[in-house]
Protein backbone atom coordinates (compact mmCIF):
# COMPACT_ATOMS: atom_id res chain seq x y z
CA UNK A 1 0.00 0.00 0.00
CA UNK A 2 2.47 2.43 0.87
CA UNK A 3 4.53 1.39 -2.35
CA UNK A 4 1.49 1.93 -4.08
CA UNK A 5 1.29 6.04 -2.39
CA UNK A 6 4.72 6.35 -3.42
CA UNK A 7 4.14 5.56 -7.16
CA UNK A 8 0.98 7.80 -6.77
CA UNK A 9 2.46 10.58 -5.77
CA UNK A 10 5.75 10.36 -7.87
CA UNK A 11 2.99 10.43 -11.01
CA UNK A 12 1.83 13.75 -9.67
CA UNK A 13 5.00 15.58 -8.75
CA UNK A 14 5.77 14.36 -12.35
CA UNK A 15 2.34 15.39 -13.89
CA UNK A 16 3.27 19.01 -12.22
CA UNK A 17 6.20 19.03 -13.47
CA UNK A 18 5.56 18.31 -16.73
CA UNK A 19 2.91 21.00 -16.88
CA UNK A 20 4.91 23.85 -15.24
CA UNK A 21 7.63 23.46 -17.92
CA UNK A 22 4.73 23.53 -20.68
CA UNK A 23 4.54 26.67 -22.80
CA UNK A 24 0.75 28.95 -22.42
CA UNK A 25 -0.53 26.79 -25.75
CA UNK A 26 0.48 23.61 -24.40
CA UNK A 27 -1.19 24.21 -21.14
CA UNK A 28 -4.20 25.38 -22.42
CA UNK A 29 -4.51 22.10 -24.92
CA UNK A 30 -3.85 19.80 -21.42
CA UNK A 31 -6.09 21.61 -19.06
CA UNK A 32 -7.95 24.48 -20.71
CA UNK A 33 -5.98 26.94 -18.35
CA UNK A 34 -6.55 30.16 -20.35
CA UNK A 35 -2.98 31.78 -20.91
CA UNK A 36 -3.93 35.33 -18.54
CA UNK A 37 -0.43 36.55 -17.87
CA UNK A 38 0.41 36.02 -21.38
CA UNK A 39 -2.61 38.59 -22.73
CA UNK A 40 -2.13 40.77 -19.69
CA UNK A 41 1.51 41.25 -20.84
CA UNK A 42 0.62 41.52 -23.98
CA UNK A 43 -1.79 44.76 -23.12
CA UNK A 44 0.47 46.10 -20.91
CA UNK A 45 3.65 46.75 -23.98
CA UNK A 46 0.44 48.54 -25.79
CA UNK A 47 -0.51 50.53 -22.91
CA UNK A 48 3.18 51.37 -21.56
CA UNK A 49 4.21 51.92 -25.49
CA UNK A 50 1.39 54.38 -25.63
CA UNK A 51 2.23 56.08 -22.44
CA UNK A 52 6.08 56.50 -23.55
CA UNK A 53 4.70 58.12 -26.90
CA UNK A 54 2.47 60.51 -25.29
CA UNK A 55 4.77 61.18 -22.06
CA UNK A 56 7.72 61.61 -24.92
CA UNK A 57 5.56 63.96 -27.06
CA UNK A 58 4.39 66.09 -24.19
CA UNK A 59 8.10 66.47 -22.63
CA UNK A 60 9.24 67.21 -26.05
CA UNK A 61 7.24 70.69 -25.76
CA UNK A 62 8.42 71.59 -22.12
CA UNK A 63 12.50 70.80 -23.26
CA UNK A 64 12.06 72.86 -26.37
CA UNK A 65 10.37 75.93 -24.13
CA UNK A 66 12.71 75.69 -22.13
CA UNK A 67 16.18 75.69 -24.63
CA UNK A 68 14.37 78.36 -26.94
CA UNK A 69 13.74 80.64 -23.61
CA UNK A 70 17.28 79.99 -22.56
CA UNK A 71 18.79 81.16 -25.97
CA UNK A 72 16.80 84.19 -26.06
CA UNK A 73 17.98 85.04 -22.67
CA UNK A 74 21.27 84.96 -24.27
CA UNK A 75 20.35 87.03 -26.47
CA UNK A 76 18.54 89.59 -24.57
CA UNK A 77 20.95 90.14 -21.82
CA UNK A 78 23.76 88.91 -23.01
CA UNK A 79 25.97 91.61 -25.03
CA UNK A 80 27.81 90.94 -28.39
CA UNK A 81 26.10 87.55 -27.79
CA UNK A 82 26.97 85.22 -31.12
CA UNK A 83 24.74 82.31 -30.60
CA UNK A 84 27.29 79.67 -30.17
CA UNK A 85 29.09 79.27 -26.55
CA UNK A 86 32.54 79.68 -25.91
CA UNK A 87 33.94 76.45 -24.37
CA UNK A 88 31.56 76.29 -21.02
CA UNK A 89 31.12 79.76 -21.04
CA UNK A 90 28.92 82.01 -23.43
CA UNK A 91 31.40 84.85 -24.02
CA UNK A 92 33.98 87.06 -22.96
CA UNK A 93 35.55 90.57 -22.43
CA UNK A 94 38.78 91.84 -22.10
CA UNK A 95 38.85 95.51 -21.44
CA UNK A 96 37.08 97.52 -18.46
CA UNK A 97 34.84 99.48 -20.71
CA UNK A 98 33.73 96.31 -22.21
CA UNK A 99 33.22 95.09 -18.75
CA UNK A 100 31.19 97.98 -17.57
CA UNK A 101 28.91 97.97 -20.93
CA UNK A 102 28.20 94.30 -20.65
CA UNK A 103 27.30 94.79 -17.07
CA UNK A 104 25.22 97.97 -17.22
CA UNK A 105 23.47 95.96 -20.54
CA UNK A 106 21.75 93.30 -18.40
CA UNK A 107 20.96 96.11 -16.05
CA UNK A 108 19.14 98.30 -18.72
CA UNK A 109 17.55 94.77 -20.88
CA UNK A 110 16.00 93.83 -17.49
CA UNK A 111 14.65 97.17 -17.34
CA UNK A 112 13.02 97.59 -20.63
CA UNK A 113 12.33 93.56 -21.15
CA UNK A 114 8.53 93.89 -21.37
CA UNK A 115 9.06 96.14 -24.54
CA UNK A 116 11.82 94.30 -26.55
CA UNK A 117 10.73 90.65 -25.78
CA UNK A 118 8.69 88.45 -27.89
CA UNK A 119 7.93 85.75 -25.57
CA UNK A 120 5.51 86.10 -22.46
CA UNK A 121 7.48 86.79 -20.41
CA UNK A 122 6.75 88.53 -16.75
CA UNK A 123 8.83 89.97 -14.44
CA UNK A 124 9.10 87.56 -10.94
CA UNK A 125 9.89 87.56 -7.47
CA UNK A 126 12.90 86.22 -5.99
CA UNK A 127 13.71 84.20 -3.09
CA UNK A 128 12.94 87.45 -0.47
CA UNK A 129 9.94 87.85 -2.10
CA UNK A 130 11.39 91.43 -4.52
CA UNK A 131 10.60 91.98 -7.72
CA UNK A 132 14.34 93.40 -9.26
CA UNK A 133 17.51 92.42 -9.82
CA UNK A 134 20.18 91.41 -7.45
CA UNK A 135 24.25 92.29 -8.23
CA UNK A 136 26.56 90.88 -6.08
CA UNK A 137 30.79 91.20 -6.16
CA UNK A 138 33.15 89.16 -4.81
CA UNK A 139 36.57 90.89 -4.13
CA UNK A 140 39.88 90.69 -2.11
CA UNK A 141 39.44 92.51 1.10
CA UNK A 142 42.11 94.87 0.66
CA UNK A 143 45.48 95.12 -1.65
CA UNK A 144 48.00 96.74 -3.73
CA UNK A 145 49.67 95.10 -6.69
CA UNK A 146 52.67 96.46 -9.03
CA UNK A 147 53.40 93.81 -11.87
CA UNK A 148 56.13 96.15 -12.83
CA UNK A 149 58.20 96.36 -9.44
CA UNK A 150 56.92 92.54 -9.05
CA UNK A 151 55.36 93.02 -5.76
CA UNK A 152 52.03 92.21 -4.28
CA UNK A 153 50.32 93.49 -0.79
CA UNK A 154 46.94 91.39 -0.61
CA UNK A 155 44.57 90.08 2.12
CA UNK A 156 43.35 86.53 0.58
CA UNK A 157 39.58 86.90 2.25
CA UNK A 158 36.90 87.00 0.24
CA UNK A 159 34.03 89.92 1.07
CA UNK A 160 30.57 90.02 -0.80
CA UNK A 161 29.08 93.04 -1.21
CA UNK A 162 25.36 92.61 -2.45
CA UNK A 163 22.84 95.38 -3.58
CA UNK A 164 18.83 95.24 -4.88
CA UNK A 165 17.96 97.21 -8.12
CA UNK A 166 13.63 97.26 -8.06
CA UNK A 167 12.25 98.54 -11.09
CA UNK A 168 11.48 101.81 -9.36
CA UNK A 169 15.39 102.45 -9.04
CA UNK A 170 15.81 101.23 -12.59
CA UNK A 171 14.08 104.04 -13.88
CA UNK A 172 16.97 106.40 -13.30
CA UNK A 173 20.18 104.77 -14.36
CA UNK A 174 21.90 107.70 -13.66
CA UNK A 175 21.32 107.30 -9.83
CA UNK A 176 22.59 104.18 -9.85
CA UNK A 177 25.64 103.96 -12.30
CA UNK A 178 26.99 106.90 -10.25
CA UNK A 179 26.61 105.14 -6.84
CA UNK A 180 29.92 103.65 -5.38
CA UNK A 181 29.20 100.09 -5.96
CA UNK A 182 29.47 99.82 -9.67
CA UNK A 183 32.95 101.38 -9.24
CA UNK A 184 34.95 98.00 -10.04
CA UNK A 185 38.79 97.61 -8.48
CA UNK A 186 39.31 94.68 -10.81
CA UNK A 187 42.42 94.08 -9.56
CA UNK A 188 41.13 92.40 -6.88
CA UNK A 189 37.73 91.51 -8.21
CA UNK A 190 37.06 87.78 -8.55
CA UNK A 191 33.42 88.23 -9.95
CA UNK A 192 30.13 90.48 -10.46
CA UNK A 193 26.87 87.99 -10.03
CA UNK A 194 23.42 89.03 -11.46
CA UNK A 195 20.69 87.21 -10.82
CA UNK A 196 16.77 87.57 -11.13
CA UNK A 197 13.40 85.93 -11.65
CA UNK A 198 11.19 85.91 -14.91
CA UNK A 199 7.70 84.18 -14.93
CA UNK A 200 6.62 82.49 -18.40
CA UNK A 201 3.60 81.01 -19.88
CA UNK A 202 3.62 78.29 -22.58
CA UNK A 203 0.62 78.61 -24.83
CA UNK A 204 2.05 75.60 -27.61
CA UNK A 205 1.05 73.14 -24.92
CA UNK A 206 -3.00 74.14 -25.98
CA UNK A 207 -2.87 72.82 -29.53
CA UNK A 208 -1.81 69.66 -28.27
CA UNK A 209 -4.77 69.57 -26.22
CA UNK A 210 -2.89 70.19 -22.84
CA UNK A 211 -3.20 72.66 -19.84
CA UNK A 212 -0.94 75.52 -19.82
CA UNK A 213 2.28 75.58 -17.86
CA UNK A 214 3.23 78.36 -16.17
CA UNK A 215 7.40 78.40 -15.46
CA UNK A 216 9.45 80.58 -13.33
CA UNK A 217 13.07 80.95 -14.40
CA UNK A 218 16.03 81.79 -12.22
CA UNK A 219 18.44 83.56 -14.20
CA UNK A 220 22.07 83.77 -12.84
CA UNK A 221 24.68 86.19 -15.37
CA UNK A 222 28.48 86.08 -13.74
CA UNK A 223 31.58 87.37 -14.97
CA UNK A 224 34.14 85.83 -13.76
CA UNK A 225 37.43 87.29 -12.84
CA UNK A 226 39.30 84.81 -10.98
CA UNK A 227 42.27 84.05 -13.21
CA UNK A 228 42.51 87.65 -13.60
CA UNK A 229 44.69 86.92 -17.03
CA UNK A 230 42.76 90.14 -18.82
CA UNK A 231 39.83 88.09 -19.57
CA UNK A 232 36.41 87.60 -18.13
CA UNK A 233 34.65 84.89 -18.89
CA UNK A 234 30.78 85.36 -18.57
CA UNK A 235 28.35 82.61 -17.70
CA UNK A 236 24.71 82.49 -18.38
CA UNK A 237 22.68 79.70 -15.70
CA UNK A 238 18.79 79.22 -16.18
CA UNK A 239 17.08 77.04 -14.00
CA UNK A 240 12.99 76.45 -14.91
CA UNK A 241 10.61 74.93 -12.76
CA UNK A 242 7.35 74.48 -13.91
CA UNK A 243 4.37 75.38 -12.01
CA UNK A 244 0.60 75.02 -11.88
CA UNK A 245 -1.02 77.98 -13.38
CA UNK A 246 -3.36 79.69 -10.57
CA UNK A 247 -5.92 80.66 -13.01
CA UNK A 248 -6.54 79.39 -16.25
CA UNK A 249 -9.77 80.62 -18.65
CA UNK A 250 -9.35 78.46 -22.24
CA UNK A 251 -12.78 79.23 -24.40
CA UNK A 252 -13.01 77.93 -28.15
CA UNK A 253 -12.42 74.25 -29.42
CA UNK A 254 -9.50 72.75 -27.85
CA UNK A 255 -10.27 71.58 -24.47
CA UNK A 256 -8.33 70.16 -21.71
CA UNK A 257 -7.44 66.73 -21.66
CA UNK A 258 -5.99 66.42 -18.65
CA UNK A 259 -8.18 63.93 -17.18
CA UNK A 260 -8.03 61.40 -19.84
CA UNK A 261 -4.25 61.59 -19.06
CA UNK A 262 -4.56 60.87 -15.55
CA UNK A 263 -7.24 57.94 -16.44
CA UNK A 264 -4.93 56.42 -18.90
CA UNK A 265 -2.04 56.37 -16.34
CA UNK A 266 -4.19 55.07 -13.83
CA UNK A 267 -5.01 52.20 -15.81
CA UNK A 268 -1.41 51.53 -16.87
CA UNK A 269 -0.95 51.22 -13.25
CA UNK A 270 -3.53 49.10 -12.64
CA UNK A 271 -2.20 46.84 -15.35
CA UNK A 272 1.40 46.90 -14.47
CA UNK A 273 -0.01 45.98 -10.50
CA UNK A 274 -1.91 43.16 -11.00
CA UNK A 275 0.92 41.64 -13.57
CA UNK A 276 3.24 42.05 -10.90
CA UNK A 277 0.91 39.88 -8.89
CA UNK A 278 0.30 37.40 -10.83
CA UNK A 279 4.23 37.21 -12.05
CA UNK A 280 5.13 37.15 -8.28
CA UNK A 281 2.40 34.55 -7.65
CA UNK A 282 4.10 32.48 -10.17
CA UNK A 283 7.64 32.78 -8.42
CA UNK A 284 5.94 31.76 -5.62
CA UNK A 285 4.38 28.52 -7.00
CA UNK A 286 7.70 27.43 -8.56
CA UNK A 287 9.81 27.68 -5.84
CA UNK A 288 6.68 25.67 -3.79
CA UNK A 289 7.46 22.90 -6.55
CA UNK A 290 10.76 23.14 -6.87
CA UNK A 291 10.51 22.36 -2.88
CA UNK A 292 8.45 19.12 -3.25
CA UNK A 293 11.10 17.84 -6.29
CA UNK A 294 14.34 18.50 -4.30
CA UNK A 295 12.78 16.65 -1.03
CA UNK A 296 11.31 13.93 -3.13
CA UNK A 297 14.34 13.07 -5.34
CA UNK A 298 16.32 13.35 -1.89
CA UNK A 299 14.16 10.82 -0.31
CA UNK A 300 14.14 8.52 -3.27
CA UNK A 301 17.71 8.86 -4.77
CA UNK A 302 19.35 9.84 -1.52
CA UNK A 303 21.33 12.39 -3.13
CA UNK A 304 20.93 16.64 -3.89
CA UNK A 305 19.79 18.00 -6.71
CA UNK A 306 22.79 19.89 -8.78
CA UNK A 307 22.24 23.72 -8.89
CA UNK A 308 21.51 23.75 -12.61
CA UNK A 309 18.21 21.69 -12.32
CA UNK A 310 17.41 24.26 -9.09
CA UNK A 311 17.21 27.42 -11.41
CA UNK A 312 15.44 25.79 -13.83
CA UNK A 313 12.62 26.34 -11.34
CA UNK A 314 13.46 30.22 -11.49
CA UNK A 315 11.75 31.82 -14.74
CA UNK A 316 14.13 34.75 -15.36
CA UNK A 317 11.65 36.01 -17.42
CA UNK A 318 9.47 36.98 -14.61
CA UNK A 319 12.22 38.77 -12.60
CA UNK A 320 12.72 40.83 -15.62
CA UNK A 321 8.93 41.84 -16.00
CA UNK A 322 8.39 42.23 -11.88
CA UNK A 323 11.36 44.77 -12.06
CA UNK A 324 9.87 46.00 -15.30
CA UNK A 325 6.70 46.27 -13.80
CA UNK A 326 7.62 48.31 -10.76
CA UNK A 327 9.80 50.97 -12.58
CA UNK A 328 7.06 51.55 -14.36
CA UNK A 329 4.42 52.58 -11.36
CA UNK A 330 7.36 54.31 -10.17
CA UNK A 331 7.81 56.46 -13.50
CA UNK A 332 3.97 56.82 -14.20
CA UNK A 333 3.39 58.40 -10.39
CA UNK A 334 6.39 60.29 -10.49
CA UNK A 335 7.49 61.48 -14.40
CA UNK A 336 11.15 62.48 -14.27
CA UNK A 337 12.33 65.18 -16.67
CA UNK A 338 13.39 64.45 -19.78
CA UNK A 339 16.38 66.03 -20.95
CA UNK A 340 18.03 67.56 -24.12
CA UNK A 341 19.46 64.65 -25.88
CA UNK A 342 16.15 63.01 -25.04
CA UNK A 343 13.37 64.66 -26.62
CA UNK A 344 12.77 63.08 -29.99
CA UNK A 345 13.26 59.63 -30.67
CA UNK A 346 16.38 59.77 -33.68
CA UNK A 347 18.29 61.85 -30.75
CA UNK A 348 17.37 58.74 -27.98
CA UNK A 349 18.69 56.25 -30.65
CA UNK A 350 22.02 58.33 -31.42
CA UNK A 351 22.65 58.87 -27.45
CA UNK A 352 22.33 55.50 -26.21
CA UNK A 353 23.99 54.28 -29.36
CA UNK A 354 26.58 56.91 -28.60
CA UNK A 355 26.91 55.57 -24.82
CA UNK A 356 27.31 52.16 -25.47
CA UNK A 357 30.14 52.21 -27.87
CA UNK A 358 31.94 54.95 -25.48
CA UNK A 359 31.74 57.68 -27.70
CA UNK A 360 29.42 60.23 -25.96
CA UNK A 361 30.42 59.90 -22.79
CA UNK A 362 32.27 63.27 -22.21
CA UNK A 363 29.40 65.44 -24.01
CA UNK A 364 26.65 63.22 -22.05
CA UNK A 365 27.91 64.10 -18.69
CA UNK A 366 29.22 67.95 -19.41
CA UNK A 367 25.71 68.75 -19.53
CA UNK A 368 24.94 67.39 -16.36
CA UNK A 369 25.58 71.03 -14.30
CA UNK A 370 26.86 70.74 -10.43
CA UNK A 371 23.65 71.45 -8.53
CA UNK A 372 24.73 70.02 -5.96
CA UNK A 373 27.61 67.69 -5.03
CA UNK A 374 25.37 64.26 -4.96
CA UNK A 375 24.67 64.99 -8.49
CA UNK A 376 28.19 65.73 -9.67
CA UNK A 377 30.05 62.72 -7.32
CA UNK A 378 26.74 60.48 -8.98
CA UNK A 379 27.70 61.22 -12.46
CA UNK A 380 31.23 61.02 -12.11
CA UNK A 381 30.89 57.69 -10.61
CA UNK A 382 28.51 56.00 -12.92
CA UNK A 383 30.92 57.34 -15.52
CA UNK A 384 33.97 56.04 -14.28
CA UNK A 385 32.58 52.93 -13.60
CA UNK A 386 30.84 52.66 -16.92
CA UNK A 387 34.26 52.96 -18.57
CA UNK A 388 35.98 50.57 -17.00
CA UNK A 389 33.18 47.81 -16.65
CA UNK A 390 31.61 47.93 -20.20
CA UNK A 391 34.17 48.88 -22.46
CA UNK A 392 37.11 46.78 -20.79
CA UNK A 393 35.62 44.09 -18.76
CA UNK A 394 32.62 43.47 -20.22
CA UNK A 395 34.17 43.61 -24.09
CA UNK A 396 36.40 41.34 -23.05
CA UNK A 397 33.99 39.24 -21.09
CA UNK A 398 31.35 38.58 -23.98
CA UNK A 399 34.55 37.67 -26.19
CA UNK A 400 35.49 34.84 -24.15
CA UNK A 401 32.08 33.71 -23.33
CA UNK A 402 31.72 33.50 -27.08
CA UNK A 403 35.01 31.41 -27.47
CA UNK A 404 34.29 29.21 -24.68
CA UNK A 405 30.66 28.39 -26.35
CA UNK A 406 32.02 27.92 -29.34
CA UNK A 407 34.53 25.03 -27.97
CA UNK A 408 31.59 23.77 -26.09
CA UNK A 409 28.98 23.19 -28.84
CA UNK A 410 31.83 21.83 -30.56
CA UNK A 411 32.24 19.25 -27.85
CA UNK A 412 29.02 17.97 -27.58
CA UNK A 413 28.42 17.93 -31.22
CA UNK A 414 30.84 15.44 -31.30
CA UNK A 415 30.32 13.84 -28.47
CA UNK A 416 26.42 14.01 -27.58
CA UNK A 417 24.98 16.43 -25.33
CA UNK A 418 24.62 15.28 -21.41
CA UNK A 419 21.41 14.83 -19.50
CA UNK A 420 20.56 16.56 -16.63
CA UNK A 421 18.76 14.50 -13.35
CA UNK A 422 15.40 16.43 -14.01
CA UNK A 423 15.44 15.33 -18.21
CA UNK A 424 16.22 11.96 -17.07
CA UNK A 425 13.37 12.13 -14.25
CA UNK A 426 11.02 13.38 -16.97
CA UNK A 427 12.01 10.48 -19.13
CA UNK A 428 9.56 8.85 -17.22
CA UNK A 429 6.66 11.01 -17.91
CA UNK A 430 3.73 9.70 -20.37
CA UNK A 431 3.70 11.68 -23.18
CA UNK A 432 1.70 14.83 -23.37
CA UNK A 433 -0.81 13.56 -25.72
CA UNK A 434 -2.22 11.97 -22.74
CA UNK A 435 -3.07 15.86 -21.70
CA UNK A 436 -4.14 17.12 -25.16
CA UNK A 437 -7.92 17.35 -25.53
CA UNK A 438 -9.97 18.90 -28.50
CA UNK A 439 -9.74 22.38 -28.12
CA UNK A 440 -11.95 24.77 -29.74
CA UNK A 441 -11.60 25.59 -33.03
CA UNK A 442 -10.63 29.47 -31.90
CA UNK A 443 -8.05 28.67 -30.02
CA UNK A 444 -6.77 26.22 -32.31
CA UNK A 445 -6.64 28.46 -35.72
CA UNK A 446 -4.47 30.49 -33.02
CA UNK A 447 -1.67 28.82 -32.04
CA UNK A 448 -2.83 25.40 -31.59
CA UNK A 449 -3.04 23.64 -34.58
CA UNK A 450 -0.27 21.46 -35.65
CA UNK A 451 0.38 18.45 -37.83
CA UNK A 452 2.04 15.80 -35.71
CA UNK A 453 5.19 14.96 -37.26
CA UNK A 454 4.64 11.06 -36.50
CA UNK A 455 1.76 11.10 -39.62
CA UNK A 456 3.99 12.79 -42.28
CA UNK A 457 5.15 8.59 -43.29
CA UNK A 458 1.38 7.88 -43.73
CA UNK A 459 0.66 11.08 -45.97
CA UNK A 460 3.66 9.39 -47.86
CA UNK A 461 2.49 6.07 -48.08
CA UNK A 462 -1.21 7.41 -49.20
CA UNK A 463 0.61 9.50 -52.01
CA UNK A 464 2.70 6.94 -53.12
CA UNK A 465 -0.05 4.22 -52.92
CA UNK A 466 -2.76 6.39 -55.02
CA UNK A 467 0.06 7.21 -58.05
CA UNK A 468 1.05 3.21 -58.14
CA UNK A 469 -2.88 2.81 -58.92
CA UNK A 470 -2.31 5.81 -61.79
CA UNK A 471 0.04 3.75 -63.12
CA UNK A 472 -1.28 -0.03 -62.98
CA UNK A 473 -4.82 1.68 -64.62
CA UNK A 474 -2.75 3.42 -67.65
CA UNK A 475 -1.01 -0.27 -68.15
CA UNK A 476 -4.02 -1.88 -68.35
CA UNK A 477 -5.57 0.61 -70.38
Amino acid sequence: MAHLDSEVKEECLREDLKFYFMNPCEKYRARHQIPWKLGLQILKIVMVTTQLVRFGLSNQLVVAFKEENTVAFKYLFLKGYSGVDEDNYSCSVYTQEDAYESIFYVINQYHRLKNISLGTIGYGENEEHKIGLKVCKQYYKKGTMFPANETLNIDSDIETDCTHLDLQALASPRDWKNTSFFTLEFYRLLQVEISFHLKGIDLQTILSRESPDCYIFQNTIIFDNKAHSGKIKIYFDSDAHIEECKELNISGSVQKNTQYVLVFDAFVIVICSASLILCTRSIVLALSLRKRFLSFFLEKYKRRVCDADQWEFINGWYVLVIISDLMTIIGSILKMEIKVKFVALNTVSECLFSLVNGDDMFATFAQIQQKSIMVWLFSRLYLYSFISLFIYMILSLFIALITDSYDTIKKYQQNGFPETDLQEFLKGCSSREEYREESSAFLSCICCLRRKGSDDHLILTNQNSAKDNQVSGLLIQ
